[in-house]
């Protein structure tokens, strides 16, 4: 029996004294009033009301339980509020810089879809991971070693120019007498510079015998992008960013860097949750799906 649905029509049948205005003002039919009232009374087995062609009048026994009816009535009014309240508190996420606005965007719909307000914090790699640890965010995307990761997103470095190459060799980088102009660079973007990442780039510059000059952290993006497009400098970067920078993306000759990221839940929280309700989308936001012509690219 629907004890709340029941107490509901009780209630309302004896503040106003008739099944059919009672059931009315329930928004409920009068048939189904008069179900949920007589369920009660046979769970009871006592009556709750004096039936007359008119009016519906409660007998003593009712008048009894009529206070205790109401409250359960009214806490169930309230645990739905409090339940509607909780859905529309922001549910914190911290995301990767390297989402585009359309992904974020995408991400958030998706979100929406399902019922989750959800609000993203867009932070680098060690900003997301103090984020969780202090429970600012109910859950981050952390950067992880590719064999921990749940997604993981192809490196290689992406130039202005230099459409026709399959692959880029750092070796090639290495200044030489007859280098003409000042030596080309490889600009680390703050998502990348970690160790996993990192290090084995740095190996890999002093393996071929380029100068520590030649492989740079950037601040942003937007300063590694901007030194790319306008100089014959690398970008170390994903195949979606290049094709948002409209670059060309090549994988690395010597090395192959992924980026791996793992969904990480505040103490209280259940990753495996998350990503069973918003993985699809966050893998989309991270890029983890190549597109057709960046595909081909990142198998070459």
């Amino acid at each position: 029996m629907d004890l709340v649905g029941a107490c509901h029509a009780f209630v309302s049948v004896s503040e106003h004294g008739s099944f059919t205005v009672g059931a009315d003002a329930a928004r409920m039919s009068q048939s189904v009033a008069s179900r949920r009232v007589a369920a009660l009374e046979e769970r009871f087995g006592e009556q709750l009301f004096e039936r007359t062609s008119r009016r519906a009048v409660l007998t003593p026994f009712g008048r009894d339980m009529l206070p205790a009816a109401r409250q359960l009535v009214d806490a169930a009014e309230v645990l739905l509020h409090e339940a509607e309240a909780v859905k529309r508190k922001p549910w914190r996420l911290a995301v990767p810089g390297i989402c585009s606005t359309a992904g974020l965007a995408r991400l958030v719909a998706e979100a929406r879809g399902q019922g989750i307000n959800l609000e993203l914090r867009v932070a680098d790699p060690a900003q997301r991971m103090e984020l969780i640890h202090a429970q600012q965010v109910r859950a981050a995307v952390l950067a992880v070693p590719p064999d921990e990761a749940t997604w993981t997103v192809p490196l290689g470095l992406a130039v202005a120019g230099d459409a026709d190459m399959k692959r880029v060799y750092v070796e090639t980088l290495r200044i030489g007498r007859a280098s003409p102009g000042p030596a080309r660079r490889i600009w680390i973007q703050p998502e990348d510079d970690v160790p996993h990442i990192r290090d084995p780039l740095t190996r890999l510059r002093d393996a071929v015998g380029l100068r520590p000059a030649q492989l740079v952290a950037a601040a942003g993006l937007t300063t590694a992008a901007a030194e790319v497009l306008s100089t014959r400098d690398l970008l170390l970067c994903s195949p979606a960013q290049a094709e948002e920078l409209a670059l060309n993306w090549r994988p690395i000759g010597e090395v192959t860097l992924h980026r791996g990221y793992a969904l990480a839940a505040a103490a209280d929280g259940n990753p495996l949750h998350i990503e069973a309700r918003l993985g699809e989308a966050v893998s989309r936001c991270l890029g983890t799906a190549a597109r057709a012509g960046t595909a081909e690219g990142a198998a070459a």
